[in-house]
């Protein structure tokens, strides 16, 4: 029996990522299963039961009338969900050991980059200035967590084994042991007024859009060793309000921020946030997965679902992640 063509629908991206090393990769993992790049010559469309997509065009997929599953190569479906036409069938996210350890290393980088003043002594070290500040304990910083899913929770996790105090923030409830958990949008004020330093992790939904504002940061402790709260967003670039975030690193609202994701990317070249003093910028590389551990999976969760097990990760549509 032939066995249903892969599709690959893949827009943009490094040259890691690029859709001709997909395609090599899947056909190692997939065995005899056919491996289709798109656009192709000779596709039948009927032919294709599973799409592995990046940033597929809108109405791409509903060229598929056979389809079964789409597999989104990253970890945010915003896009995805944004396309009126999707099919209505399972969407499955990324979700491999490799993009929460590296996720886990990028928001320790930064908690600790802040906590440990670097940004000070860096300046100091250009301006060859000796003059160290008190560098106060870990158990003096509160660390927020918004976003309870795999990604928040192993990072609040690891946060609190080094030693600072650590809450978390999500839409509905979420247990961790030994984290306080707050929930809703009647105790989000209540996790911001205990928060030092806010990592944001959330998936982008209606609801989230645009949640981190000045209305927001402005409810951030400013008590704190830090003298002001900071912002970490390795979460989607349209959780932010980018002027609002502006606006209050100049007027001291927030005291510094890591950015890692942005409205428009590749960032404008003139973004005032490339030369900004207090801000840490990277190129939305906080979790750049291994490639081939999310080849291996798809190909694993197809094989597994077509003898009768049970798909891992599915969005919840109604959620949007």
């Amino acid at each position: 029996m032939t066995k249903g063509a892969l599709a690959l629908l893949i827009h943009g991206g490094t040259d890691n990522w690029s859709p001709e090393r997909w395609k090599a990769r899947f056909e190692q993992v997939c065995g005899d299963r056919r491996v289709v790049l798109l656009p192709a010559a000779g596709c039948d469309p009927s032919e294709v039961h599973y799409a592995a997509v990046w940033k597929p065009v809108p109405g791409e997929l509903a060229a598929f009338p056979n389809l079964k599953v789409i597999f989104n190569l990253g970890a945010g479906v915003d896009a995805l969900m944004a396309d009126k036409s999707l099919p209505e069938v399972p969407l499955v996210r990324v979700a491999v050991d490799d993009l929460t350890r590296r996720m886990m290393e990028y928001v320790v980088l930064h908690v600790l980059m802040h906590h440990r003043q670097e940004l000070y002594l860096r300046d100091s070290q250009r301006a060859r200035r000796w003059a160290p500040k008190y560098q106060w304990p870990a158990s003096a910083i509160s660390v927020g967590i918004m976003g309870l899913g795999t990604l928040g929770t192993h990072a609040a996790r690891i946060l609190k084994q080094i030693g600072f105090g650590v809450t978390g923030w999500s839409r509905s409830r979420k247990e961790i042991e030994g984290i306080a958990c707050f929930a809703g949008g009647a105790q989000l004020e209540a996790f911001l007024r205990r928060t030092d330093i806010l990592v944001c992790l959330l998936p982008l939904t209606a609801d989230t859009r645009g949640i981190l504002n000045h209305g927001l940061f402005a409810k951030l402790n400013r008590t704190s060793p830090l003298g002001a709260p900071v912002l970490i967003n390795a979460g989607r670039g349209g959780l932010q309000n980018e002027a609002d975030i502006l606006a209050c690193l100049d007027d001291g609202t927030l005291g510094a921020a890591s950015l890692d994701v942005f409205t428009q990317e590749p960032l404008p070249a003139d973004s005032r946030f490339w030369n900004h003093p207090k801000v840490v910028l990277t190129p939305h590389n906080a979790a750049d997965t291994d490639a081939d551990a999310i080849s291996r999976y798809v190909a694993d969760q197809i094989a597994r679902f077509e003898t009768g097990g049970k798909l891992e990760n599915v969005v919840d549509r109604r959620r949007g992640y």
